[in-house]
């Protein structure tokens, strides 16, 4: 009968049984009545009021969507005071107690369990992040039946998953104290606050709710360098809680007895209920710094792997919301959006070339050269280089091997432009075929073809002409390549024709022994009028593709629309604040020099871009750069923000975009 019920109130929509579940698993004493109150609420509202959109379930919808801050970048939403605002309001109290965790002690997770994913991995053991939670749960119960509190250490909580799973609870203990070790760090905004009030001589205390003992908790607060408080409170060791308000009842008590009256006490912490409402109900004054993860379920992803959504949410949500830094919308963009995809990347094209023993890495300009900053930051010391290479470049210099895609690029794309023919033979660099047009016209639809067929009457000429500027690009490539035997061209997509221009011209022209394989973050999608252009070279693995193509991720492949500026969108993250490349000249002293086109109209905006890009490398870095296995980004999660900011009908995109002048045209 049980089983029945429960069947017929939580499993028949997934939507009840995941808010169900969500807010009963793990839950204990009041929580836990309170969890089967919500869930005949959830079936009344469902079955009665036709609240339909409760039957759906979140974590299995195939894409998310949400409302963005488009007005306002998002480290503006919570208004934090000034450091100095926060020390001038505080230092007016004799006594300032703190919370520890979420207040002077981040994670860089989005919630505190994900932790156990960590250890889990150690460990070597399935679900223990769940078996963790559970046995917690256990050993809390327990404790309230023998003692009316919930109030558990460390230790009894082992003790259950010893039970549960054969652990031994000394080697799990002290996994789980190396593993908060490991992971914490000060929050940047109220290290300072917590410096300056201890400079200017005030009486610091420390008020945490949790079953790490005192004596661990030092631990953590001098690796956060954390010094100079004068006493410590925490629930497990006192059998009293911030959640039901004794806590603070000791803490006034020995306050009054150490420091006399009258008093005068704050507390400063993150939880709504603990750290502000029983504070004050207690006698003591309050600030509330609000959760740095409070804002995580209307502006982060979930549809995402959960291990690396959690780092991903912790490290973005931890500087957006701390109060020690603001970003501009660029620099969100980057660090919001670009970050994850760019250390995704950068992993992906590492491993690849690890396993399959590359010797040189080409970054492809202009789209590289974040992409390289990037990945010599994570991986400094490989033989990479930025190559300069455009898509009008690679065509004129493989006109004599690929000249469809050489028409098609320079010509037929340019069908629309209001350009004349004598116009368009200046930018495709064949001014002295000018004088031989019968009549100059603005290019059409309808006349294309006899400007093809002008090109076709020359192409010999054509040929010849370009095989001077070829000739040099040849010897700048030698000269890169050098000894090597093997290299990869990495760009971000997304036909690929920049590698497999030089694939062709290394193998039929310039003749440079070394094997050259095309690595893009994305291919051509289902929306391209040739989506099927670099089918070949995918199939036979000389063109290898992160996030998604034909045969992988097959979702985002019919999802990434560039008719709707989801190319552009990318390239903005991976823009440079260089101008575009036009080719190569011999300058007077007869050395290969560049030529480049009009200077870069966003500069700023890109430089924005690129260090949001450049500070989330940095942050994942310096919390998960000892566990390689967090850098194994799939391109799924890779996409997984920007999927979110494609939301709304692009809404937040367009926004940021708006001020950018990109253009998918050959320069």
């Amino acid at each position: 009968m049980r089983t029945r019920i429960y069947n017929f109130l939580v499993n028949r929509k997934p939507g009840i049984r995941e808010r169900y579940h969500s807010y009963h698993d793990g839950a204990t004493g009041m929580q836990k009545i309170l969890s089967w109150v919500y869930l005949l609420w959830l079936n009344f509202a469902f079955y009665v009021l036709h609240f339909k959109w409760l039957g759906n379930c979140n974590s299995t919808e195939i894409y998310e969507s949400k409302s963005l801050s488009i007005n306002t970048p998002e480290s503006h939403i919570v208004t934090h005071p000034s450091i100095e605002g926060l020390v001038d309001k505080l230092i007016q109290y004799n006594v300032i107690s703190f919370d520890i965790f979420d207040t002077l002690i981040f994670r860089p997770f989005s919630e505190p369990a994900d932790l156990f994913y960590i250890m889990g991995e150690k460990l070597g053991y399935m679900d223990f992040k769940r078996i963790r939670m559970e046995c917690e749960g256990i050993a809390r119960k327990k404790k309230f039946d023998q003692s009316g509190s919930y109030e558990v250490n460390l230790s009894e909580i082992w003790d259950e998953v010893e039970k549960k799973t054969g652990i031994p609870a000394t080697l799990g203990y002290k996994l789980e104290i190396e593993t908060e070790l490991k992971f914490c760090y000060p929050n940047p905004y109220m290290k300072q606050v917590y410096d300056r009030l201890v400079s200017a001589g005030k009486h610091i205390i420390i008020t945490s709710d949790m079953y790490l003992p005192k004596s661990i908790m030092q631990k953590l607060l001098e690796k956060c360098n954390y010094s100079d408080y004068e006493d410590l409170y925490v629930s497990c060791d006192y059998q009293e809680s911030k959640y039901t308000g004794t806590l603070y009842n000791k803490v006034l008590e020995n306050a009054k007895s150490k420091y006399g009256e009258p008093l005068s006490i704050i507390h400063v912490g993150d939880n709504d209920n603990s750290d502000f409402v029983q504070a004050k109900k207690a006698g003591l004054d309050a600030f509330h710094y609000p959760n740095i993860n409070k804002n995580s379920l209307l502006y982060r992803t979930y549809d995402i792997s959960p291990i690396i959504g959690g780092a991903y949410r912790g490290i973005v949500n931890n500087k957006l919301y701390s109060g020690a830094t603001t970003m501009n919308l660029y620099q969100e963009y980057g660090f919001i959006y670009g970050g994850l995809f760019i250390v995704g990347y950068c992993h992906f094209i590492h491993e690849y070339c690890h396993n399959n023993k590359i010797e040189k890495l080409l970054f492809l300009s202009r789209d590289g050269e974040i992409i390289k900053c990037v990945y010599d930051m994570l991986y400094p010391n490989e033989n990479t280089e930025y190559v300069l290479i455009s898509r009008k470049a690679a065509a004129k210099w493989s006109a004599r091997y690929m000249k469809y895609d050489y028409i098609r690029k320079l010509v037929y794309h340019k069908v629309g432009a209001k350009k004349s023919f004598s116009q368009l033979l200046k930018e495709m660099e064949l001014e002295e075929l000018t004088t031989l047009l019968e009549k100059d016209e603005i290019l059409t639809s309808s006349n294309v073809s006899v400007f093809e067929n002008f090109l076709d009457a020359n192409w010999s000429k054509i040929i010849e002409i370009y095989s001077v500027e070829s000739n040099l690009a040849c010897s700048y490539y030698k000269d890169i390549i050098g000894d090597a035997k093997s290299a990869v061209a990495i760009d971000i997509g997304w036909a690929g024709s920049g590698f497999i221009a030089l694939k062709t011209l290394f193998e039929k022209e310039w003749h440079i022994d070394c094997s050259l394989t095309g690595i893009v973050a994305g291919t051509n999608t289902a929306f391209n009028s040739e989506p099927d252009m670099s089918e070949t070279f995918l199939l036979n693995n000389s063109l290898v593709s992160y996030m998604y193509s034909s045969r992988d991720n097959r979702d985002l492949w019919k999802k990434h629309n560039p008719n709707s500026g989801y190319n552009l969108f990318f390239e903005l993250l991976t823009s440079s604040s260089n101008p575009s490349f036009k080719g190569f000249k011999l300058n007077d002293e007869h050395k290969v020099e560049a030529k480049y086109s009009q200077p870069e109209p966003n500069a700023e905006g890109v430089k924005d871009i690129w260090s949001g890009i450049m500070e989330f490398a940095k942050e994942y870095k310096k919390h998960f750069g000892d566990f390689s296995f967090m850098f194994n980004i799939s391109g799924r999660d890779a996409y997984a923000p920007m999927l979110l900011a494609a939301s709304n009908n692009e809404k937040y995109l367009k926004t940021v975009y708006n001020n950018f002048e990109l253009m998918e045209s050959v320069q």
